[in-house]
């Protein structure tokens, strides 16, 4: 394929994923009220006394400020529940520009990715929801002795849909090493070489998604994406190990020359060839002594 068709079909594979968020988030739209009020249970509400809940220390009154705000929350929220829910169809159109790419083979392993991919993404979705209420507690924490804290809706909101979205897709990050592995660009080698410096880059990653400042909600996001990434490395360097077992030049680089058979079976099969070879030889030689004769 040249340039042009490359592009197209980038294009194409958008278009297609972004219909399918469009849709699910219009089916979403019918479930606006229910998906409000998951994103708000973890909000540290007051009583109608003024009071925290039980077990909460701090509580704030949830407002909404602005007349187009409830509009444009819902349309937040619902446009986040379709994205989440088309999970599987635009990780399919993604899994379907690269997969041209690869062997007939290899592209057995697309129900593989699919499946491994939707529950990445979920699981990651889920860890940002069980972390919102230590997130919204210890943010509330700072609120100064004596002042009532009034919490907008649309902050937290932001707040709620980054998260989920930030921490499904880190949880692909280490599907996304493996992709880039069947498709032949890195190597296990070279991707557990990288183990320091992404343990480093994943803790500072972890460490500016989440929202509040305690290491606890760090944690619960880096240590997942370092086992998936070991994990990747491991499922990296099996492959690489299929590869030169099938071919032994798979894993040399553009400077190294490629290996060269110099087995008795190969040389005994040349043979073959040229002897099977030889009779055809001789049929030129043939035709030219019945020329001569007719010469003669």
């Amino acid at each position: 394929m040249s340039l042009g068709d490359h592009l197209r079909e980038l294009r194409n594979r958008l278009v297609k994923s972004a219909l399918a968020i469009v849709v699910a988030t219009i089916v979403a739209a019918f479930f606006k009220d229910k998906l409000l009020h998951f994103l708000m249970t973890p909000l540290p509400g007051c009583l109608p006394n003024g009071q925290p809940k039980p077990g909460v220390k701090h509580c704030a009154d949830v407002a909404v400020i602005g007349v187009t705000q409830p509009f444009n929350l819902t349309l937040k929220v619902c446009l986040t529940a379709g994205l989440v829910a088309a999970v599987p169809i635009w990780l399919y159109q993604l899994w379907k520009f690269i997969s041209p790419g690869l062997h007939k083979h290899e592209r057995r392993y697309s129900l593989v990715f699919l499946g491994a991919g939707t529950p990445l993404f979920l699981a990651g979705v889920t860890c940002a929801y069980l972390l919102m209420p230590t997130t919204i507690e210890v943010l509330g924490s700072f609120t100064p002795i004596g002042a009532h804290q009034i919490l907008p809706v649309e902050g937290y909101l932001n707040i709620a849909t980054r998260m989920l979205l930030v921490f499904g897709l880190a949880f692909e990050f280490p599907l996304l090493l493996v992709m880039l592995n069947m498709a032949g660009v890195i190597t296990g080698k070279r991707m557990l070489g990288w183990w320091r410096g992404m343990v480093m880059a994943i803790t500072v990653f972890a460490a500016v998604a989440t929202p509040s400042a305690d290491p606890i909600s760090m944690l619960a996001l880096a240590a997942p994406i370092w086992v998936l990434y070991f994990a990747a490395v491991g499922v990296a360097l099996l492959n690489d190990r299929r590869r030169r077992r099938n071919n032994p030049d798979a894993g040399l680089s553009d400077e190294e020359a490629s290996h060269v058979d110099l087995s008795v079976a190969a040389l005994e099969g040349a043979e073959s060839v040229a002897a099977s070879a030889a009779p055809v030889a001789s049929v030129p030689a043939a035709r030219s002594e019945h020329v001569d004769d007719d010469i003669t």
